[in-house]
């Protein structure tokens, strides 16, 4: 965020920045939505809905589940939360009393570890593989991790690698957990943009005492909007209720009416065809990438991020974005951001630009990095 803020600073200045740091897709909203929204405040749909979430919006969210993933998930059982980070709150403030112990993988979303702080518990990082080298499985965590656990918090697809998981290593992972007297938690909040694969859910599974974690704000492009959702065992619910009351009350009644259009087949259609523009940038962005020297840790198989070893150019993954920024507009996030595993000598390029400044930015990058190597 540092970074994004100088880089906004810079353009101010009369800077041209190729932002390739930002976590937010550059489609604008569908229009679909963005009329619902219109439509919902001319109706004056603006005071609050239930803790819970708004009833219709609940059960749109649990046909979802049912018509696109085959899968039945109770709209009971389906909490709206203002974005993702609503649903996370949530769920660590239920599960992780002061002290336990949540566990995370590194590399991961920084606001994870840093939320099971802000509420007491104690976060536990595993260093992770990453892509084909992913050992995510009971045996690491198991020696990695001593004594009792309130919960795991996977991503799938991840943040910053793209990384999937397969639904009998988050099976695995659920027993793991269990046995340590937790629960797993999954954040699916790229689900949608994946490539190469079908989509897919964890509540595939039908295993009732997993929760997981979504959003409107990734693959339906509703990130300012501020709407997700939580996946709850039907026996927290009531609970979950209460601490939305207190921490949020609700999400913003006019963004879940306008999150009722996301699942208009016209929109879904929409939103299709932008996955196939990110993976096209994907496959633009990699190879452009390798062949100026970065090393690629994986082929991310979802969201929109590349995560890559910077090694030939610095050891200093922090100073590297700052100097990239300032001399040639480039804008990339530090490894340092997503923990400590060799986090020094990785970077994230965020294909959340159009493919012709993702070429400006290789071209940047090219003129700079020929005096580096």
């Amino acid at each position: 965020m540092a970074l994004l803020a100088r880089a906004r600073e810079l353009e101010v200045a009369g800077r041209d920045i190729v932002h390739m740091e930002v976590g937010e897709p550059d489609f604008a909203t569908p229009t679909a939505i963005q009329q619902a929204g219109i439509q919902a405040l001319q109706e004056q749909k603006t005071h609050y809905t239930p803790a819970t979430g708004l009833p219709a919006l609940r059960q749109a969210i649990s046909h979802y589940y049912q018509s696109r993933y085959g899968v039945a998930v109770a709209a009971e059982r389906i909490l709206i939360t203002p974005g993702a980070s609503g649903a996370l709150q949530l769920v660590i403030a239920l599960l992780a009393d002061a002290g336990e112990t949540v566990v995370l993988t590194d590399p991961g979303y920084p606001c994870n570890r840093n939320v099971v702080q802000c509420l007491a518990a104690k976060p536990v990082t595993v260093a992770c593989g990453i892509g084909e080298q992913a050992a995510l499985d009971a045996q690491l965590f198991e020696q990695s991790v001593a004594g009792p656990v309130a919960a795991l918090l996977l991503a799938s697809p991840s943040n910053p690698t793209g990384d999937i998981l397969d639904l009998e290593t988050l099976a695995e992972l659920e027993r793991w957990v269990s046995g340590r007297g937790g629960a797993l938690v999954v954040d699916e909040i790229y689900q949608g943009l994946e490539y190469g694969q079908a989509s897919r859910t964890v509540c595939s599974l039908n295993n009732p005492d997993i929760y997981v974690i979504n959003s409107f704000s990734k693959f339906f492009g509703m990130t300012g909007w501020r709407v997700g959702w939580l996946v709850a065992p039907e026996q927290t619910v009531a609970d979950l209720d209460k601490l939305a009351q207190n921490l949020f009350l609700a999400a913003s009644t006019p963004a879940q009416h306008a999150a009722l259009a996301a699942f208009l087949p016209d929109t879904l259609d929409e939103l299709e065809r932008r996955r196939r523009i990110f993976q096209q940038r994907r496959d633009y962005l990699r190879p452009a990438l390798e062949q100026l020297g970065f090393k690629m840790l994986s082929v991310p198989r979802g969201a929109f991020y590349l995560y890559a070893d910077c090694s030939a150019f610095s050891d200093d993954s922090m100073r590297f974005c700052d100097e990239m920024l300032e001399q040639i507009g480039v804008a990339v996030t530090p490894g340092v951001d997503f923990g400590q595993q060799q986090a020094s000598r990785r970077v994230r390029f965020a294909y959340t630009t159009s493919l012709e400044r993702l070429q400006e930015g290789i071209k940047r990058l090219s003129g700079y990095l020929s005096g580096s190597q």
